[in-house]
């Protein structure tokens, strides 16, 4: 194990204490350096000088008079400060002469002055009357004298130790400055506090220190690749021919530092990602990644995108899944970056190197596409199927409305159109086999026909869908392409003309109640105008028409029938009235039938055609 892996405690190290066990080593190399020597070579002539100047001040003062040393009685500046703040305060007066204490420190007569002494003792004694006299006058401000005292003496040791303050305040930052230029020297040729270099600490280590450590570890590199799924595999360097190669970079680390600013690495952790100086085998390395486990194509899943789903009652935003599916472009260049830069572990997800989501839980695509899908919710479409209903509200819109992949919303066409169909198919009658009660109180089948319901399945989508984009609440009938007259079992309801084919009879049945027969001519079955069966409705009526046959080749026709009453129900077959037969009902459809139409007399024609209208069904039966 390396020296760097031995001591993880130090990244835990208060500041104090790393700074504390630096102190020795960035003194050594402050005291080392060509910059110290010569500011060390300065201060030792300037002491010299110095103490050449006090030598020469001394041996003046030695050289001074004796005359010199009595003026100031032997005491020093600023024992005489003292002593006359002394005096001041005892309330003498100095008339600007200092007069020495005779207890004073270093005050002493000399034998040889005692004539000059006696000389003077007339003028001392004149001068001591008039001292008493001024005593006297001090006797009256004693207090005050003894204020003003108190009050110099302190003005004075605040003076002196405002000074000593100021020297030992200009120590202590001198001191400061000369250790944080210290730490300064120290970081132009080591890495700063907390540094790490691809995620291996190198604190306050040298770029030699930094060199040697690789070269320890290249025998014995290992680059782990950390897998989303917890699993991870292993390129070896013994097994690409790793070698470590001396290079400028690490010199060229050192010399970006900011090493003026060193104090900031104690917070901000200086993290580098560099390349450190390697070569190997590529074809080898390309070898072993294409063997990779989490390159094979069985074990990678791609990625799912954030989406909108339904959830109870309204659309919420899925989060995306991350597959494992790798992007070999990426997944190649991590690797070669963490080997250049001698990391221990690539963490594939952190790299980049799966194939990640297009759309995220805050993409503002998936955010929009969910509350457009949630505004269609409030739609409410109601089927009027009287007497049934049926209804389209969020329960089943849900199961509609769908993103596409780019998050557009569309609805899912062949999932609403099923719907429709079922539709058509539960209420849809049209073409359908009908069981008839007659007139005659016989129950018969009806096949055939173009009476019914029919929903027009195209409209109807449009239709829909439109409601629910607008998010509409309506109640309606679908769009129709065929009508009836009712839902209930018998569609056609309680009015309705009723043609028997076999019996040769009509009837017009209003609100149940037969309120016309009479008998009828069909189709000639015998030429190949059966009249067809089936349920059908009225188209229209009309009056005074023509009615004419194939047309042939000279431009006539095949027959021109002029008619008072023309009620058609199904294409060219109808209702009308016909002069030229001279009976009706019976067998005579048979030899004398007409070319499909119902044959009626005249009277009975006008009769239907007051009572009949477009849309009423028409039953046919045998």
């Amino acid at each position: 194990m390396s020296d760097m892996q031995k001591r993880p405690e130090d990244i835990d190290r208060e500041s104090e204490e790393i700074i504390e066990e630096t102190m020795k080593e960035i003194f050594d190399d402050i005291n080392n350096s060509d910059e110290f020597k010569e500011m060390d070579d300065s201060y030792e002539e300037s002491e010299e000088a110095e103490e050449s100047g006090q030598e020469d001040k001394t041996e003046e003062e030695n050289d001074r008079p004796d005359m010199e040393d009595t003026d100031t009685g032997g005491i020093s500046s600023d024992d005489s400060d003292i002593e006359a703040a002394k005096r001041i305060g005892d309330g003498e007066e100095s008339d600007g002469i200092d007069v020495p204490d005779e207890d004073a420190p270093g005050f002493a007569v000399d034998e040889d002055d005692t004539e000059e002494s006696d000389s003077e003792e007339d003028d001392s004694e004149s001068e001591d009357d008039d001292f008493e006299t001024r005593e006297e006058d001090y006797e009256s401000e004693d207090d005050d004298g003894e204020k003003e005292e108190t009050e110099a003496e302190k003005e004075l040791r605040r003076h002196r130790r405002r000074k000593k303050a100021g020297i030992i305040a200009a120590s202590v930052l001198g001191a400061l400055i000369l250790i944080y230029l210290g730490f300064a020297l120290f970081f132009n040729s080591h890495f700063m506090f907390f540094t790490e270099i691809n995620g291996q600490d190198f604190s306050m280590k040298s770029v030699g220190q930094v060199e040697e450590y690789m070269k320890k570890q290249v025998a014995d590199y290992v680059l782990t690749l950390e897998e989303s799924d917890g699993g991870s595999e292993t390129v070896r360097g013994s097994d690409i021919s790793l070698e470590y190669v001396q290079g400028k970079e690490l010199k060229e680390l050192v010399k970006k530092q900011n090493n003026f600013c060193w104090i900031e690495s104690l917070w901000k952790h200086p993290e580098i990602t560099a390349e450190v100086g390697v070569k190997y085998d590529e074809n080898a390395l390309k070898s072993m990644i294409e063997n990779l486990n989490c390159l094979k194509p069985e074990n990678q899943t791609e990625s799912v995108d954030a989406h909108p789903e339904f959830k109870d009652t309204e659309f919420v935003v899925v989060p995306e899944v991350i597959g494992t599916q790798i992007d070999t472009e990426k997944f190649n260049e991590a690797v070669a970056t963490a080997i250049n830069g001698f990391a221990s572990t690539v963490n594939l997800t952190d790299a980049g190197c799966y194939i990640k989501p297009r759309f995220v839980s805050d993409s503002k695509e998936v955010i929009a596409a969910k509350d457009a899908m949630n505004s269609y919710l409030g739609a409410s479409i109601t089927y009027d199927f009287s007497p049934s209903t049926e209804v389209v509200d969020a329960s089943v819109i849900s199961q509609w409305v769908k993103v596409d992949g780019d998050m557009n919303v569309t609805f899912d066409e062949e999932a609403v159109k099923a719907y429709i169909q079922t539709l058509a198919d539960k209420y849809n009658t049209k073409g359908k086999t009908r069981t008839f009660t007659t007139a005659s109180g016989n129950s018969v089948t009806v096949e055939g026909g173009s009476y019914g319901w029919r929903i027009d399945q195209e409209a109807e989508y449009n239709a829909l869908t439109a409601n629910i984009k607008n998010g509409e609440t309506v109640t309606r009938e679908p769009e129709y392409s065929s009508r009836a007259a009712s839902h209930d079992a018998n569609d056609f309801g309680n009015t309705y003309a009723e043609v028997d084919l076999t019996n040769q009879q009509m009837y017009f049945i209003q609100n149940g109640q037969v309120v016309l027969q009479s008998g009828i001519v069909t189709g000639n079955p015998s030429k190949g105008h059966a009249t067809p069966q089936g349920t059908y409705s009225l188209a229209y009526k009309a009056l005074d028409q023509v009615l004419r046959g194939k047309k042939l080749p000279d431009g006539t026709y095949e027959y021109e029938s002029p008619v008072k009453f023309w009620m058609p129900f199904n294409g060219g077959i109808g209702f009308h009235d016909a002069t030229w037969q001279p009976t009706f009902g019976g067998a005579r459809y048979q030899t004398n039938g007409s070319h499909g139409c119902v044959n009626m007399p005249y009277d009975k024609a006008s009769q239907l055609y007051d009572l009949i209208s477009a849309g009423t069904p028409v039953i046919l039966h045998y």
